[in-house]
């Protein structure tokens, strides 16, 4: 048996310790310190691409040749013309792969919270996935993802 004071339960998962960041209060003051840390890492970030990018400038050779200046493409010789157009379908396959994706990140915090919301959270999921199947299959059906058409 646990060792138990009366009246004592004990702590919480998500019970906070009251630190420098938290408080009890969740609308005590400005709480924009919190966020310095994330500043100070952005500053340092921009500093060092742009020291780097300076140094590069300043201590690097400048060399150009008819070779370096040539377009390189996997080392083929290049051929045709660079501007030459794209297929629709090639825009909107990646469209679609962009929306099942954004789509399939609602699954995340679905599964986070998963067991607290029992067979109504479990339900609801599968209407989503069901919605996301008819779309898919809508799509499949109407020859958008092959964009060789």
């Amino acid at each position: 048996m646990r060792n138990r004071r009366a009246g004592t339960s004990p702590p919480d998962l998500t019970d906070r310790r009251v630190n420098q960041y938290y408080s009890k209060s969740p609308m005590s003051g400005s709480d924009l310190h919190t966020y310095a840390p994330l500043l100070l890492h952005l500053l340092i970030a921009a500093a060092l691409a742009g020291a780097l990018t300076a140094v590069s400038v300043l201590v690097g050779w400048r060399r150009p040749s008819r070779a370096k200046q040539q377009a390189y493409e996997c080392g083929m010789e290049p051929t045709g013309d660079a501007r030459e157009p794209f297929s629709v379908k090639f825009y909107l396959v990646a469209m679609v792969f962009i929306l099942f994706d954004v789509e399939a990140i609602f699954l995340y915090p679905w599964a986070y919270i998963f067991r607290s919301l029992r067979w109504y959270g479990f339900a609801e999921m599968m209407i989503y996935i069901a919605i996301l199947l008819v779309g898919y299959l809508y799509l499949w059906k109407k020859g958008a993802l092959d964009w060789h058409k």
